[in-house]
């Protein structure tokens, strides 16, 4: 194994184990079949402003590191073997 490919495999991990908390972080979103039949819901102040919120912050952060993950996995996968070669 390259230095490359070590680098590349610890920065792998660290972000998936950042994305695991920030998942574990994150709030639950109810499921309530009732509005879901009925179309019932909530204008309230809160969630109209739901995008200033920490839950909004921490959806925002999992999308970033879960993009940056994916590139990470295809550049391992497809470009370093073209590298090593």
């Amino acid at each position: 194994m390259t230095t490359m490919e070590l680098v590349i495999g610890g920065a792998i991990l660290l972000v998936s184990l950042i994305i695991t908390i920030i998942c574990l972080m994150q709030e639950q979103k109810p499921q309530n079949a009732t509005s879901a039949l009925t179309g019932a819901t909530n204008d309230s102040f809160y969630d109209k402003n739901r995008g200033r919120t920490k839950e909004a912050r921490l959806k925002k952060i999992t999308t970033v590191l879960t993009v940056l993950f994916f590139i990470m996995i295809l550049f391992m996968d497809i470009v370093m073997p073209l590298i090593n070669k």
